[in-house]
């Protein structure tokens, strides 16, 4: 039962790390309608989280030895409720970006200490990690899915559709209050410390800034490319819906399957090559529906394993958040910069044929890094 409830808490705080992005993105025309803001504006709703999520992540660790790791994930979770709600207090551009940048900030403490946290109640079961990153993935396909009917149903209440997600948070929160009760920190514990002079962190943290900025710019651009392919926007965005779906019994697996193959090189490898067939598919302008499948599949089985392969490499809780703090921090920033630099390069050659290239020359290099990831920690 204790097992049980520990694994509920994981998830019902995963489901919070991405609604207050993804309930942004199906609305952005919406958005910039109703505020007056430009194209580029309102990207920003979504891009300043990831920023917020790789810039202060090398903080969680630090104030989670300060506050105790419990403490510091239930506050986490009440910043994003309250952040995510406050939207729903009047419609701005100032209180929209505001809530991104808190929001991230909440978001970006949260994902390496749930690391932590599961690596100091799993402590031989990494794999527990699919857990967090299946329940991510539901919480984002939930508010991507569901956010324009809410919009729609709620009379066209913009501050609703955006609002209604800090009923997770919330409900998040009340759950963690009985960890963050008992969890204060112990005097002379070990210290989270950032590896940065370890050459498999480092080669960690070029994986998941790949991966991430990979992700991202799928994320952003498919249902664009499918609309240049000559799609209505409702058929994209199922290409969207469907890219998103698919990644949720895949990041269930893979963990899985790495700790019975006792080894993550052939599943990352793998995932890799799918992903460069879909793109490589796209490039070539063949049927989108396959290109979709085989990049949902190679992203949902790498970003689990992004998540798991620092909590594998750590020996205790506070070396996991360190080690999670580092390969999140510095890959979402890299992360970030895909989709502008997508966005970018179709705006210089007004197609996706140069941006598509790019991103098979990153999955590329990402497959070369997975590659190394197979040796020792040091």
């Amino acid at each position: 039962m204790k097992n049980f409830y520990t694994l509920l808490a994981i998830g019902i705080a995963a489901l919070n790390l991405r609604p207050l992005m993804t309930s942004v993105a199906p609305l952005l025309g919406t958005i910039q309608r109703e505020l007056g803001m430009s194209g580029a504006a309102a990207s920003l709703l979504t891009t300043i989280p990831v920023l917020c999520m790789g810039l202060f992540a090398p903080l969680a660790a630090k104030i989670g030895d300060r506050l105790g790791l419990e403490r510091t994930i239930w506050a986490s979770l009440l910043l994003i409720a309250a952040m995510t709600g406050l939207r729903g207090a009047g419609s701005s551009v100032a209180l929209l970006v505001v809530t991104a940048v808190v929001g991230g900030i909440g978001i970006s403490l949260a994902g390496p200490l749930l690391s932590a946290f599961i690596k100091k109640s799993f402590p031989q079961r990494p794999a527990v990690v699919s857990v967090y990153s299946a329940s991510m993935t539901v919480g984002a396909a939930l508010a991507s899915s569901l956010s324009v009917p809410v919009y729609e149903r709620s009379g066209g209440h913009l501050n609703t559709a955006l609002a209604c997600w800090a009923v997770l948070g919330f409900a998040a929160a009340a759950l963690w209050w009985s960890f963050a009760r008992r969890g204060a920190p112990s005097k002379g514990r070990a210290r989270s410390v950032l590896p940065l002079r370890n050459r498999k962190a480092i080669r960690l943290t070029l994986f998941f800034g790949l991966m991430a900025g990979i992700f991202y710019s799928v994320t952003a651009w498919i249902a664009p490319i499918a609309i240049d392919f000559g799609y209505r926007p409702d058929q994209a965005a199922v290409f969207l819906s469907l890219f998103t779906i698919i990644q949720i019994p895949v990041s269930l697996i893979a963990p899985g399957l790495v700790s019975r193959l006792g080894s993550p090189r052939p599943v990352l490898i793998g995932c890799g090559l799918l992903e460069l067939a879909g793109i490589g598919m796209l490039l070539l302008g063949l049927p989108i529906l396959p290109a979709v499948i085989a990049l949902g599949i190679g992203a949902g089985g790498l970003f689990p394993l992004a998540l798991m392969l620092p909590i594998a490499e750590a020996r205790t809780p506070e070396e996991a958040g360190g080690w999670s703090a580092m390969t999140q921090g510095g890959g979402y920033i890299l992360g970030a910069m895909g989709p502008l630099s997508i966005g970018a390069l179709h705006d210089a050659s007004g197609s996706f044929t140069a941006a598509l290239a790019v991103l098979m020359v990153a999955i590329a290099a990402m497959i070369a890094v997975q590659w190394g990831l197979g040796g020792s920690r040091s």
